[in-house]
């Protein structure tokens, strides 16, 4: 919950925060002697009503906004929020995270991005045989792994059967290649790591690659086959549900009902009557079954064979998954979205997987040019020398004149050997590695990390865009501090203002109409007939259900509870009387509701409302604060000016 109320506070600072003033400029507002002028609030205002035609009803109302939000930010600045050591450390960490976009080459970012959504268009289908191989393993296994993949390639490019050799003694180190014979089936682009779906992308039906690292060892690949991407499909489904897929009796017992449920639509009845009469998928069942649309990967595999492999407005064979037995209908069939529709996602998953790193390599070449980026290598071969097994806990021990020594230069800046060795520091390091390739090795790390330490320090001043986002967080995590302590949290603790106010609005928190009662939906009137002997007979819903149900599963469903007229539309056919109902059609079967009672509107508990009493507590708790706010601090706006805004 605080996740979402600070992103509603990031929000409205999204909306109100303003650049600098210039004394020259017209002025909009003046808050504690702050000034907004006319160029900036029109700028801010424009930017976040872009669709909207300017009106003075509209300025006037986003300037009441922009009022409130500079009153609760200067507020939190006269009690410290800002010099506060938890505050500073939560900016520092979004700090860090907003500087990402700019840390990047964003022209190779965007080819790749361009790349993955072309990739996105088609599915391929490939075998590989795996040869494990741990990411830090020495220079002789790494050898030794590269020579057994080669022995596998050898004998596939001689013509071996590849599931063959996969499944073989000594064969595929991925345990799965022992059913399917190192048949990864279809994929498309981010369903397997990067270097994987590199090489596959880039070798044709039939050609069997080189070896290919990843982090898992060496690969050799074989496409088999490649397809256009089968989009998106809508279909709607009837589940009946089976807890335990491994109790014969209870598959037997759920696929009898869904193919007696499968023979009255194939005898005509309308798929979605059914799966809302029958379905045991709630939240599907209302709306006739019908699911969101979704592509390769988003759901089981039986199922998604089902829905692909029916054509629109035909109706499956029942099939079994995990979840139970299915019935689907296709619906409709879409292809790929746009690359204006998915560019956004694509970019977020590209950033998040190994690729990114491209973009970071490259970028940290074009700083070092830029930079004038210089290392020593003779400084640090005198390193190199230096190390022995010490550094595999972080320690280098050099003599004082080397520390000094300079060992990289950005900018002209010089970094000496002290400030390597103490990058070291307690960084344990692997035993499998020589203490020469370690300290090789973490120099390059080293500078690249003090390299683009530099460029973020840089970052406010080489992109203004940069600098007044920091500026929206840092007032965002202000306003959502104070905003907590004084709203949000305030509401939540408070339980005797909460009470009070609940008990000055209690007409505001009603029920509306309801009913305790039992629903019968029976297949027939002759079903009804019996049940109605059953019930007078006193009979319980277990003897109820086998009685009715022992030739058809379908005979007769029972639901009991508390319902209002939205929740069960039935109700709205009977009287509020208690006892049972006469024989009501609805939804093509005959209904009997026993009332058992009915309850008039009434106020809801606060126990029972309290979601929404402290929600509206919170309204008029802020509603309080922001007029004291108003009292507090002088503030002044120039309505002719803010009116001539067009």
């Amino acid at each position: 919950m605080k996740s979402n109320l600070f992103t509603a506070a990031i929000s409205m600072v999204f909306l109100l925060v303003f650049m600098g003033v210039s004394a020259q400029e017209e002025v909009v507002l003046t808050v504690e002697g702050e000034k907004v002028t006319k160029a900036d609030f029109e700028s801010i205002f424009r930017k976040n009503n872009r669709d909207s035609v300017i009106t003075k009803e509209s300025l006037d109302e986003y300037l009441e906004l922009f009022i409130n939000f500079k009153l609760k930010v200067k507020e939190a600045k006269e009690l410290g929020l800002d010099t506060n050591q938890a505050f500073i450390k939560e900016l520092a960490g979004y700090r860090k995270q907003l500087a990402r976009p700019y840390l990047v080459d964003s022209d190779l970012l965007d080819a790749l991005i361009k790349t993955a959504y072309e990739r996105k268009k088609t599915e391929i289908r490939a075998s590989h045989i795996l040869v494990k191989l741990d990411v830090n393993a020495t220079a002789d296994d790494t050898l030794k792994a590269w020579n057994k993949a080669i022995s596998f390639r050898n004998k596939l490019v001689k013509g071996a059967d590849f599931a063959d050799v996969a499944k073989g003694k000594a064969g595929s180190d991925d345990p799965s290649a022992a059913n399917n014979g190192g048949d990864l089936g279809y994929f498309s682009v981010f369903q397997m790591v990067y270097p994987f779906e590199e090489a596959v992308f880039n070798l044709e039906i039939g050609e069997i690659s080189q070896p290919v690292r990843t982090r898992y060892g060496y690969h050799i690949v074989k496409v088999t086959d490649r397809r256009p991407a089968r989009g998106e499909v809508e279909v709607a489904h009837l589940l009946i549900n089976v807890k335990n897929t491994m109790d014969q009796e209870e598959v037997a017992a759920g696929e009898k009902k869904i193919r007696e449920i499968y023979q009255q639509i194939k005898d005509g009845a309308e798929f979605g009557e059914m799966a809302l009469r029958h379905s045991e998928d709630r939240s599907t069942a209302k709306d006739g079954g019908k699911l969101p649309f979704f592509g390769t990967g988003k759901m089981v595999e039986p199922f998604e064979v089902a829905a692909f492999g029916v054509s629109v407005g035909e109706v499956s064979e029942p099939f079994l998954t995990q979840y139970g037995w299915h019935i689907i209908k296709g619906l409709d069939k879409r292809p790929v979205p746009s690359f204006e529709e998915l560019e956004s996602d694509i970019k977020t998953r590209v950033s998040r997987d190994s690729r990114a790193e491209l973009t970071t390599s490259s970028f940290l070449n074009k700083l070092k040019k830029e930079y004038n980026v210089q290392s020593y290598p003779k400084v640090l071969n005198k390193l190199v020398q230096a190390a022995d097994s010490n550094i595999w806990d972080g320690s280098l021990v050099v003599s004082e004149k080397i520390m000094s020594e300079t060992l990289l230069s950005i900018a002209g800046k010089n970094y000496s050997t002290t400030e390597f060795i103490n990058y070291l520091k307690g960084r344990k390091q692997n035993r499998k590695r020589t203490p020469d390739r370690i300290v090789r090795d973490k120099f390059s790390e080293w500078e690249e990390s003090t390299l683009m330490d530099y460029e973020d320090s840089k970052l406010e001043s080489k992109h203004n865009a940069f600098r007044l986002l920091m500026n929206e967080y840092r007032d965002g995590i202000l306003l959502f501090e104070l905003t907590d302590q004084k709203v949000w949290s305030k509401a939540v603790q408070d339980s005797t203002g909460l009470a009070a106010f609940y008990n000055e609005h209690k007409m505001d928190y009603m029920w509306p109409e309801r009913y305790n009662a039992t629903i019968y939906s029976c297949a027939n009137p002759e079903i009804a007939k019996q049940l109605r002997k059953l019930l007078k007979k006193k009979k319980g819903m277990d003897v109820i259900k086998s009685t009715l149900n022992a030739k058809s599963e379908l005979n007769v469903k029972i639901d009991e509870g508390m319902f209002t007229l939205e929740d069960r539309e039935i109700l709205a056919k009977v009287s509020k009387s208690k006892g049972l109902s006469d024989n009501i059609d609805f939804n093509g079967q005959t209904c009997i509701v026993n009332v058992k009672e009915f309850l008039s509107p009434q106020p809801k508990k606060l126990t029972e409302a309290k979601g929404l009493v402290t929600a509206d507590y919170q309204k008029f708790l802020e509603q309080e604060w922001i007029k004291e706010l108003r009292k507090k601090y002088s503030f002044q706006a120039n309505e002719k000016v803010l009116h001539s805004i067009r």
